[in-house]
């Protein structure tokens, strides 16, 4: 398409690592902005060294990694060291080319290294700032180190998860990273559209604790109204609430997932072919039916285990609109003709990696589509072309620069320009 994305001509600077920081400027750059990620030396982003690397012979020595390429495709590599002589003076003053920073260290850190808001904002007034923590900028917990799960643990969400009678268990997947990643992208965008408005930047304090805490969906005014009579507990794999709702057994280790509302157990009752159980007094009204859940589970299992296929059960619930789904591991997801006709899952052609998948942008634009063609750079590839764009440094200029140690990149790339003279 001619037409360009929607954030084509804002650049961001990019001080993130891991995931949740990463996941907001990886999507800033879905979006069309350049994004120029400056990572630390000697190895950068510390996912380059996590995730499947490529096969021998094909540069497994290298920067590059499935990791780095799911959360940091599409954006530019600088690569520096720090803590050399010149390295902070060289970096402020790229400060004024810039329409955003976000960085996701510690707090106080992105200060000790001379980026902070108030710093930057003197150089740059329009600028702004996206900071991204466990639990903030500000408040008692703002100094703990932590990570996705310890942000979930301290919002509640940990004890709902699991067995009623068992310890919580751990989600193995990074929802707290990439929901606030999301989150911050989306308050980013509202702050460059208040930019256009007012002519002002502003700083954006997002973090892992308050994402979690915003995901409870009806608990939290409940208990400010009931205090500690109302104590939510772990459900296991039926929900608490009026069911049939949550996991349920089909057989040989295959499960469906059921979820109905109070409204729609005539349909339910329709599709197991079970008229007697709405006179059931068990089962008669959401209250009964949360009360007897295990018996109605049992049920439930027992009429599922009837079909020949887990297919054919889904298929007599889909007949009568109950909401449901096969619990597809992420393999099977993945192969689910639904999933790749809309693209959810992006089939991407790597040179080092190979053809490999890795999740598309959340939302479909109509304007358009889910690019398929994406960069990955290794450590340090960018560092030319950063400087000559943002600084206007001639090649003699960034010799002197490699010569120095300050830029580093990877050595798969071959020589470096310093050794080039």
């Amino acid at each position: 398409m001619n037409s360009p994305r929607m954030l084509e001509g804002y650049r961001v600077l990019d001080f993130t690592q891991f995931v949740a920081g990463p996941t907001c400027s990886r999507l800033l750059a879905e979006m069309g902005a350049e994004v120029v990620k400056l990572e630390l030396a000697p190895a950068g982003d510390r996912v380059r060294a996590m995730g499947m690397k490529p096969r021998q012979g094909d540069g497994a020595a290298s920067s590059h990694s499935t990791y780095y390429m799911q959360h940091d495709h599409s954006k530019l590599s600088f690569a520096i060291d720090m803590k050399k002589p010149g390295a902070r003076e060289l970096v402020t003053s790229m400060i004024p080319k810039f329409d955003v920073i976000v960085e996701n260290f510690a707090p106080r850190v992105i200060k000790r290294l001379g980026f902070d808001y108030e710093t930057v904002r003197k150089i740059n007034p329009k600028i702004i700032m996206c900071s991204i923590s466990m639990a903030g900028q500000t408040g008692p917990l703002s100094d703990k180190a932590g990570y996705d799960l310890i942000g979930q643990a301290y919002a509640g969400v940990t004890d709902g998860i699991g067995e009623p009678d068992r310890a919580p268990s751990v989600i193995t997947m990074a929802i707290g990273d990439v929901s606030t990643g999301v989150a911050a992208a989306m308050a980013v965008c509202a702050a460059l559209l208040h930019r256009e408005r007012s002519g002002e930047g502003q700083y954006l304090d997002g973090s892992l604790l308050d994402t979690y805490f915003h995901m409870h969906d009806m608990n939290v005014p409940k208990i400010a109204l009931a205090g500690d009579r109302l104590r939510p507990t772990r459900a296991g794999s039926q929900a608490v609430g009026p069911g049939p709702a949550g996991v349920f057994k089909y057989r040989d280790g295959q499960f469906v997932m059921i979820l109905i509302t109070p409204h729609q157990w005539p349909q339910m009752v329709r599709a197991m072919g079970m008229p007697e159980l709405a006179s059931d007094a068990r089962f008669k009204g959401a209250r009964a039916r949360q009360a007897n859940r295990l018996e109605l589970q049992k049920i439930v299992e027992d009429w599922l285990a009837s079909f020949p296929t887990r297919d054919d059960a889904i298929a007599a619930l889909d007949r009568e609109r109950v909401p449901c789904a096969p619990v597809l591991s992420v393999n099977e997801a993945m192969k689910h003709p639904h999933l790749n006709e809309r693209k959810t899952i992006r089939w991407v052609d790597d040179p080092l990696l190979g053809r490999l998948a890795i999740p598309a942008v959340p939302v479909k634009f109509s304007a358009w589509p889910d690019r398929t063609e994406l960069r990955s750079a290794r450590l340090g590839e960018d560092n030319e072309r950063v400087l000559r764009d943002y600084l206007n440094l001639d090649d003699a200029q960034i010799r002197e620069l490699y010569k120095s140690g300050m830029l580093v990149r990877d050595p798969a790339l071959g020589p470096d320009p310093a050794s080039e003279s």
